[in-house]
């Protein structure tokens, strides 16, 4: 105040006198008093904008700890998922014989509490009714007809590797930073190991999972882990439980005690795997991952009966598929808890399906399709399965399901049913006993006119709802409706045989499927069965034949 007073007392004495003063004196002033207060504004201007920042942040923050935690329950989006831990619980040679599937005389409480808690469907088909051309398939969300994987444990020692662009489910969740995991070692008190299974038909260099042991799984979140589990693979090994005189034998089959017997074997082993399923849910539960994991339980194709694994009807494609989503996190669209859906899935959906919820984007050459989430394909109209050389055993069939109605073309009519086949000769009883039967003439007419025929038809068309056994083939019949269906999907399976670029027309040389696919002697069949405790592919190589 002492500088400004001389400097107004100046002002007042004439400087104010002319306009070209008043000018000077106001720019002066004006530039004083912004180099006075200047520094003052520009201070609280950067501590609104701190201020707003931190705001800004705290948002931030709180909507990332609402990805993560799912606090935020109005929100539903995939992109808040992307922490979420999966867990994949795989049987093996499995059709949905289970109590929440209406089955009588298992018990499986644990799968049907999971169906509960979760979601189930009734309509998912593989796209192969055996295990290596199944799983080279769903692992990777491509047919196995097009990646030229479709002959089962073919190329076991030949290097082929898939093709430029596709990758394995966990080079997919690898993306993702997530740690992988098919599981072997389990904890000491479950008294079991996992099968540590991948059986694929093609090479795949290194190790394809970051560890077989669960005590990894906590240490390493996110994780996509698997669990193989051999129980309803032959040969059955389960205490007994089902009452073979209860149990419901399908007509397709001889009722004869071998045949009960059989079939309670594999019931019994499916009431074994829930016990081992029982005890996963409660490690999750103890170790507090079960409410940031979504499981999943399916099996690699149907069951192992004589007219399902190996072969292109409902029995051998028609798979269990359950979902678990923990109640804290918001579920994905299309998922509704407790609920049970018929909608058409194909196993190779799953993949994209889970990569999509998770934040991954499914390349444009997958062939599996999105049905769960905000990136959801259009519901199929139609699922397409393959079966090409099995073991030493050589058929070509293609078949297209929808809704309602099943398609099949046999490439190879003129081969029996029964044709050779060491692995069903020596593992199913009931396979020796129809032969047996058949002699005696104690077969119904259906039995022996399908088993012991010396070919088998070129098509079959089944309406599976009012025959779910698939014992009315529908193809010759000449009513209008009939026809329509029949040409319907006739030409959805000869469009997908061609788009998909089906491999399987051209056969593999007699001699290399007479040695079950393997081109060097020393190379046993089974080599790339399963996974090592270490995670390498475990290669054997073949037992030497005793010289007579």
């Amino acid at each position: 105040m002492i500088m400004i007073k001389p400097l107004l007392s100046f002002r007042f004495k004439g400087i104010w006198q002319s306009s070209f003063s008043r000018r000077i004196a106001k720019i002066f002033f004006v530039s004083l008093a912004l180099l006075l207060f200047y520094p003052w504004l520009f201070i609280v201007a950067k501590e609104l904008s701190k201020d707003i920042r931190i705001e800004d942040k705290s948002q931030i923050h709180q909507t990332r700890s609402s990805s993560i935690e799912f606090r935020d329950t109005k929100k539903n989006t995939d992109s808040s998922l992307k922490k979420l831990n999966i867990l994949w619980l795989i049987a093996e040679d499995m059709s949905p014989d289970l109590g929440c599937y209406g089955v009588k005389e298992v018990s499986t409480p644990n799968l049907d509490q999971l169906a509960k808690e979760g979601m189930r469907w009734t309509n998912v088909y593989t796209t192969a009714p055996v295990c290596s051309a199944s799983r080279s398939a769903f692992c990777t969300g491509m047919y196995q007809t097009t990646i030229g994987a479709h002959h089962h444990r073919s190329h076991r020692d030949d290097g082929y590797k898939l093709p430029e662009g596709v990758q394995i489910i966990s080079d997919y969740f690898r993306n993702l930073n997530y740690f992988t995991a098919d599981l072997i070692t389990m904890p000491a008190e479950f008294k079991f190991r996992g099968e540590g299974k991948t059986d694929w038909n093609f090479f795949y260099p290194g190790k394809p999972f970051d560890s077989t042991r669960w005590d990894d799984l906590k240490p390493h979140q996110p994780f996509y882990a698997q669990i193989n589990f051999q129980e309803t693979h032959r040969a059955f090994k389960a205490p007994k439980h089902a009452d073979r005189s209860k149990l419901f034998l399908p007509p397709i089959y001889p009722d004869h005690p071998v045949a009960r017997e059989d079939w309670g074997k594999y019931l019994d082993a499916a009431t074994e795997l829930d016990r081992k399923i029982g005890l996963i849910i409660a490690q999750l539960k103890k170790e507090g991952l079960w409410e940031n994991t979504i499981v999943l339980f399916m099996s690699d194709h149907g069951e192992a009966h004589v007219r399902a694994k190996q072969f292109c009807y409902d029995d051998g494609l028609r798979i269990p598929l359950i979902i678990r989503w923990p109640d804290s996190y918001p579920v994905p669209k299309g998922f509704k808890k407790g609920e049970v859906s018929n909608q058409l899935i194909s196993a190779i959906d799953l993949l994209p399906t889970f990569y999509s919820l998770v934040g991954g984007k499914k390349p444009a050459m997958m062939q599996g399709q999105i049905f769960l989430g905000d990136h959801q394909d259009q519901p199929r109209k139609f699922v397409f399965s393959a079966r090409d050389r099995c073991d030493e055993t050589t058929f070509r069939f293609r078949t297209v399901r929808d809704q309602r109605y099943r398609y099949i073309r046999n490439f190879m009519p003129e081969r029996p049913f029964m044709q050779s086949n060491h692995y069903k000769e020596g593992a199913y009883p009931v396979w020796n006993l129809i032969k047996q039967l058949g002699k005696k003439g104690e077969l119904t007419a259906w039995q022996k006119n399908f088993y012991l025929a010396p070919q088998m038809e070129k098509e079959e068309l089944y309406d599976l709802e009012n025959d779910p056994w698939e014992m009315t083939n529908l193809v010759n019949q000449t009513d209008p409706p009939t026809q329509k269906i029949l040409n319907e999907l006739r030409q959805e399976l000869e469009t997908w045989i061609r788009d998909s670029k089906d491999q399987g027309e051209k056969l593999e040389p007699i001699d290399l499927a007479k040695r079950q696919g393997v081109l060097k002697k020393e190379t046993h069949p089974l080599s790339g069965y399963r996974l090592k405790e270490n995670g390498e592919i475990l290669w054997m190589k073949a037992i030497p034949k005793k010289k007579k």
